[in-house]
């Protein structure tokens, strides 16, 4: 229990470490420039005790559970050399983390009110429906695609730069063409796509797989993984703006 309850107190100690600016920032504010003490400061404390103490869960359980979970069975596909499981694997995890993402709902639930108004789709609940799960629906699979691309970049040893510029200079010719009712919410979904699960599992997945092949240096080609799954959906979502 000594060892688990070490690695606790220390990322306690780190969150409050972290949130310390914060917290500096807004008392600065709040007694020099408004001077004035805030309202309900005990409910304050207890409320910046919570954020810590349900940072400090979130990390301690990032450390302990996500990433050796990735790791580990990006490692052991590696190992069996088994490209197809992997890649599977790879998109799998790309769609299932996004598709049930908060932001991405909201956001999906916004666009379609905008596009029954714009008169894009129907004013019915049935077509905004519909058309808020085709634009989740789109960028989960954008998501799982570009887990995968990543994942076979790092196998194949690919340069990542040249893909990113690629996919971004993708991006400017396909926001030339795309209507303009959907450009504002295919940009914004390169970035609800980033979420609390998907980062640290891409992660650690992409320097599990880095660091399970020979020649390969987890610093240089273990990263990169985020910048796909930011990337990708506004490309698929500008695409399903153009086709729908």
């Amino acid at each position: 229990m000594k060892g688990p309850a070490r690695l606790f107190t220390k990322s306690f100690l780190g969150s409050m470490r972290d949130l310390l600016p914060i917290i500096l920032v807004i008392a600065f504010f709040q007694i020099v420039v408004l001077q004035q003490a805030p309202e309900n400061l005990l409910q304050t404390f207890v409320g910046l005790f919570f954020v810590v103490l349900g940072l400090t869960f979130f990390i301690f359980g990032l450390e302990q559970g996500l990433f050796p979970v990735g790791e580990s069975m990006a490692y052991d596909f590696a190992s069996k050399g088994s490209v197809f499981w992997l890649l599977t694997f790879a998109f799998a995890l790309g769609f299932g983390t996004t598709i049930a993402e908060p932001a991405l709902i909201a956001v999906a639930e916004e666009a379609s009110k905008v596009a029954a108004e714009a008169g894009m789709i129907g004013m019915n609940t049935t077509a905004m429906e519909a058309y808020a799960d085709g634009l989740r629906l789109t960028v989960a699979l954008s998501v799982g695609f570009a887990i995968a691309l990543g994942v076979l970049r790092i196998l194949l040893n690919w340069s990542l730069q040249y893909l990113i510029m690629g996919g971004y200079m993708m991006v400017i010719v396909l926001t030339g063409f795309a209507p303009d009712e959907i450009i504002g919410i295919a940009y914004d979904s390169g970035g609800v796509t980033t979420s609390t699960i998907t980062v640290p599992l891409v992660t650690a997945l992409g320097i599990g797989l880095a660091s399970s092949i020979s020649g390969r240096s987890p610093m240089l080609d273990g990263f990169g993984l985020i910048a796909f799954a930011s990337l990708f959906p506004i490309i698929f979502v500008l695409a399903y703006g153009m086709i729908f």
